[in-house]
């Protein structure tokens, strides 16, 4: 736990602990550090939306090391605050900080429904399994007023397009009926981001998400309910949670998950300060052995671009936690099957009629 001289710093609901300097920007004002107690003492920051009509929706995944083909984002910036995200580094382009604004600047791509529908309709779109969400939680905080995944959901059944969702938040439950009838015809997957069982690990690192009891209640529902369903150990993070992957995928198993993957942290870009700083006031006792733990699975690095290497890393400890997930997967049953989804039954609709033929 944060030890009492850091808490004193320490911003509770929120993963970042500041702002960065946006390197895009030439001119900005930010507060990288404080320099005195009054400035300590300052109103906790609430969520801003910025409602935008978006151009474009789909995004081709080009990464060969991703898992995914094509991804869609609904939201820009994510409200659960994770400190590790990768997506952190994408707020840079909107124009906004990596750190405290990525979680509390939310960017609502309003039009997304809409961009959906005329991308399939596009005679050149060859049907393929559409991620939701590649980069920020498509089931954030706002999802529930907003109910856009909602509909990108009813537009993917519409039109029998494959489509994958992975999600920290329990609100995945609440769009059950529309997942169980793309289930039926083989169009969906779902995977709950699971990184530990400790909550008081969970409210430190992912400060504004669901409870892991509810996730693992959300793997639950959706296997009864014969949704295909498998959880994301991931990040792992060495010397936080490397040591529960046994206890999270043995839980995700008797839940009723049947896949399971996993990645190592990689603090590319600005996430890497934005980390940092984290961790030391977070972890005091034992920030320098994680940060140097972290290294050592990348090459002497935190910024791993390495294809094929940086999502899982290198290295003796690196092969110790492949080695250790390989042998968990065999014991409680993960990963059994190849989860192929159906991509032929994909039909345009045509001003709201479906083709006869």
């Amino acid at each position: 736990m944060i030890n009492q001289i850091a808490n004193d710093r320490f911003e509770k609901g929120r993963g970042a602990q500041y702002n960065p300097k946006n390197k895009f920007l030439k001119g900005e004002y930010v507060q990288e550090h404080a320099e005195g107690i009054d400035e300590w003492e300052q109103e906790v920051r609430k969520t801003e939306y910025i409602f935008d009509d978006s151009r474009t929706l789909v995004n081709e995944v080009k990464s060969p090391d991703v898992g995914m083909l094509y991804s869609v984002n609904p939201y820009q910036g994510c409200e659960h605050g994770c400190i590790y995200c990768y997506a952190r580094n994408s707020h840079e382009y909107w124009g906004y900080s990596a750190g405290v604004d990525f979680e509390s600047r939310i960017v609502v791509k309003k039009n997304a429904p809409q961009l959906l529908k005329k991308f399939f309709e596009n005679k050149n779109w060859q049907p393929a399994p559409i991620s939701l969400s590649g980069n920020t939680d498509c089931y954030q905080p706002i999802e529930r007023k907003m109910r856009i995944t909602r509909k990108l959901l009813e537009i993917c059944l519409e039109y029998r397009n494959p489509v994958g969702i992975l999600s920290k938040n329990a609100l995945v439950l609440r769009d059950l009926d529309i997942i169980q009838e793309l289930a039926k015809h083989n169009l969906v997957r779902v995977f709950s981001s699971i990184t530990s069982l400790d909550e008081d690990l969970r409210k430190l690192m992912e400060p504004r998400t669901a409870s892991y009891r509810s996730r693992l209640k959300v793997v639950e529902t959706l296997s009864k309910n014969g949704v295909p369903t498998g959880i994301m150990n991931a990040p792992i993070i060495p010397g936080l949670n490397d040591s529960h992957m046994h206890d999270v995928l043995k839980a995700a198993s008797e839940a009723g998950a049947k896949w399971a993957g996993y990645t190592v942290v990689r603090l590319n870009g600005t996430l890497g300060g934005i980390f940092h700083d984290w961790l030391y006031k977070a972890f005091p006792d034992r920030a320098e052995k994680v940060w140097n733990m972290i290294c050592e699975c990348h090459g002497g690095k935190v910024n791993d671009s390495r294809w094929g290497d940086r999502m899982v890393g290198d290295g003796k400890f690196a092969e110790m936690i492949k080695t250790q997930f390989r042998i968990y997967c065999k014991k409680f049953n993960l990963n059994e099957t190849k989860l192929e989804m159906n991509t032929k039954d994909f039909r345009r609709i045509k001003n709201g009629q479906l083709p006869l033929f």
